[in-house]
């Protein structure tokens, strides 16, 4: 008896020090943490911000809305707004997932991937189907690389929810690699022909150029901030 006390006592003791050793560690931690929810938090305000403005340039002639009203409306909701909440609502620091388990999380990621796409191919093809020229600006060069990534994505991304049961025919590293270059890549190019977009000068007229360049900036920080886990994840999964 005498000596399982002892024994439990050194155990706690060992503990203490071992608590008592590395605080600059645990304060690392925790100051990390703070960083990536500030940022997580940044990002949602500056979505927020950058699909407000856009809606309301798409809705500034009222109704009934333009093809290439519509276009801007379902794209930016559909990229901007649904596909990057989808991305961000897998992180462990994501204000509104926080607490929800991996499961519903891969849910919430699945549907708002779902809609957020579907959202951008139609206004993708409206606009393909009001023009008669195609893909000869940076915007339509960019939009074309972020829909052919996203269909892409859609695709592989079935793969990757069923990588378990498809590892005989295809390794599951491999299906989960490629969805998060396809879904980066798409929503990389997206933001990009996003910002060509700002830069027209429908807009520009409309908004004026600092505002422009604020849109600008706000699309380039949360998209950062978006796809910097993804990566980070793909960098790990490539060295396993």
């Amino acid at each position: 008896m005498q000596i399982d006390n002892m024994l439990l006592g050194n155990n706690k003791h060992m503990e203490m020090e071992t608590v008592k050793a590395n605080p600059g560690e645990v304060r690392g931690d925790y100051v990390l943490k703070i960083v990536r929810s500030v940022t997580n938090l940044t990002a949602h305000i500056l979505i927020g911000a950058t699909v407000g403005i856009c809606v309301w340039f798409g809705f500034r002639n009222g109704l009934p809305l333009s093809a290439t009203s519509i276009h801007i409306v379902l794209c930016v909701i559909g990229y901007q707004l649904l596909m990057a909440e989808a991305i961000l609502c897998l992180s462990p620091d994501n204000s509104w997932t926080a607490s929800y388990r991996v499961i519903d999380k891969k849910r919430a990621h699945w549907i708002l991937q779902i809609v957020g796409s579907a959202l951008a191919i139609t206004g993708s093809f409206i606009k393909f189907a009001n023009k008669t020229s195609h893909w000869n600006s940076l915007h339509g060069k960019f939009a074309l690389v972020a829909l052919v990534f996203t269909c892409m994505s859609l695709v592989n991304g079935l793969s990757s929810l069923y990588s378990h049961e498809l590892r005989s025919v295809i390794p599951g590293n491999i299906s989960k690699i490629s969805h998060i270059c396809f879904g980066s890549i798409a929503f990389a190019a997206a933001s990009t022909s996003l910002c060509c977009g700002f830069n027209k000068h429908s807009f520009t007229s409309w908004a004026t150029s600092p505002l422009a360049y604020t849109a600008t900036a706000f699309t380039t920080i949360f998209t950062f901030i978006v796809i910097v886990s993804p990566l980070i994840n793909f960098v790990k999964k490539i060295r396993r």
